[in-house]
């Protein structure tokens, strides 16, 4: 395979394998600070494609490039054809644990599309087992449009995904919906799930959308207080700060989505507005303490 490393304008790039793609711009931030005190540290990869350059690997480094305005980056220009640079998104991001198990999906399935592969082939291709592309094919086909379109925008997860795809079809988007307004993680959410398939009549399901916390602050309190719980003394003190601020965040969530906040008077909203500031600044703050963690979790959950 013929390699060459050149600089490459961020402009001329082609981005069509990005759709393939998810966006998440907790780890594009986490990129971008890096690339702002190091530079770029690895060259992206990228093929010539139809008088262009495709680009393979290296989407948060080019989002971060343009936030930098860079004007060019570092690139491995790589000679393959299409399908070998599909196989190559999925052993690069291997190699780091950065792709989510929707990612590898949508990758796996375009290369089905895409020639006259079959799962056991495929398989042998990309060095899993045929058990884990049926897997992952599995996913994409049990889960609703509207449900496809919120994890292509980082709204839900792939965990959230194996959670509603438990669901038949058409009720998939009204849980999806609570997930989404309570922030629910991946645990609490397959506790709805389970909590809405024991309901007896459509009644009871649509009650426990409507009121979805008796679920939440359950399961949330079997977490903090089951004596069988191993938790070492700092688990235990991490996991009572999170559960307190989780319960103070959703308070406040609640006022500001409250149709009132267009009704503050001016000298409310200086008073308002700066402690709003100073809490949009802590909420950054946390985000990029607790990204490693979620990731490295998420990693671990979907291998």
């Amino acid at each position: 395979m013929k390699v060459q490393i050149e600089d490459i304008c961020i402009e001329d790039f082609d981005l069509s394998l990005m759709e393939l793609r998810l966006i998440n711009e907790t780890r594009t931030l986490q990129v971008e600070r890096s690339m702002k005190v190091h530079g770029q540290l690895q060259p992206v990869v990228a093929r010539v494609h139809e008088g262009g350059i495709q680009l393979i690997d290296g989407y948060k480094r080019l989002a971060a490039a343009e936030v930098l305005v860079m004007d060019t980056l570092e690139c491995r220009l790589l000679e393959v054809d299409e399908s070998q640079a599909k196989v190559m998104l999925l052993s690069y991001n291997r190699t780091n644990q950065t792709m989510e198990v929707w990612e590898e999906a949508m990758i796996l399935k375009s290369l089905l599309e895409g020639g006259d592969l079959d799962q056991r082939r495929l398989a042998k291709i990309v060095g899993h087992s045929p058990s884990w592309i049926s897997r992952r094919l599995s996913l994409i086909s049990k889960v609703d449009e509207e449900i496809i379109a919120d994890i292509r925008m980082g709204v839900l997860t792939s965990s959230h995904a194996r959670a509603l795809m438990r669901l038949p079809r058409g009720n998939q988007p009204g849980v999806a919906r609570v997930i989404k307004q309570h922030g629910l993680s991946s645990r609490l959410s397959n506790r709805l799930v389970d909590t809405y398939l024991e309901a007896e009549s459509e009644e009871d399901q649509q009650r426990l959308l409507e009121n979805p916390q008796e679920v939440i602050w359950y399961e949330i309190d079997c977490m903090h207080n089951d004596p069988i719980n191993m938790l070492g003394s700092y688990g235990k003190e991490l996991l009572s700060g999170v559960t307190q601020t989780w319960k103070s965040m959703k308070g406040v969530l609640f006022l500001l989505n409250d149709r009132r906040i267009g009704e503050l008077e001016a000298y409310d909203q200086k008073d308002v507005c700066q402690i709003i500031g100073e809490l949009d600044e802590m909420a950054r703050k946390l985000i990029d303490a607790t990204g490693p963690i979620l990731t490295k979790k998420s990693t671990q959950d979907e291998k």
